[in-house]
């Protein structure tokens, strides 16, 4: 099978569908057939470590290092990262807590009830706007 790539689209389209997309009016203006080694670097195998696929100044795929994350990225991982631990946490705490709750708990249940509640305190407390240099607290076991 014979493929085309689109720089301005980054992406590889299979020779057997040009006439689907023509049909559709969707095959790139920009597209131009390429090898099949070409193909299997870029589109059939994985990308090298650190590496993403871009086009080319050869209107060619070509591999390029994958960007720096910006700072305001960064933090915005780590605001997702803490409310996914926080949800945890909390799914942690709300059996325990009806235990504690009731009088039912077991000396074992208080002390995993205390440890996760601790836990979401240190949670709570991590500046994520100090991304990526943040010192997140040890989940109990």
């Amino acid at each position: 099978m014979n493929y085309f790539y689109s720089a301005k689209l980054n992406a590889f389209y299979p020779d057997s569908l040009q006439e689907e997309y023509a049909v559709n009016d969707s095959w790139p203006d920009d597209a131009v057939e390429i090898e099949d080694s070409v193909y299997q670097e870029f589109a059939a195998d994985e990308a090298p470590e650190g590496k993403i696929r871009v086009a080319g100044d050869d209107g060619l795929p070509a591999w390029d290092d994958i960007p720096v994350p910006t700072q305001e990225e960064q933090i915005a991982k780590a605001e997702d990262q803490k409310q996914r631990l926080l949800t945890e946490a909390a799914t942690a705490i709300a059996p325990l807590q009806d235990a504690v709750d009731l009088g039912m708990a077991t000396d074992e249940e208080k002390a995993h009830w205390l440890a996760w509640k601790k836990y979401r305190v240190l949670l709570n407390r991590v500046d994520t706007s100090k991304a990526p240099d943040i010192d997140w607290p040890v989940k109990p076991e």
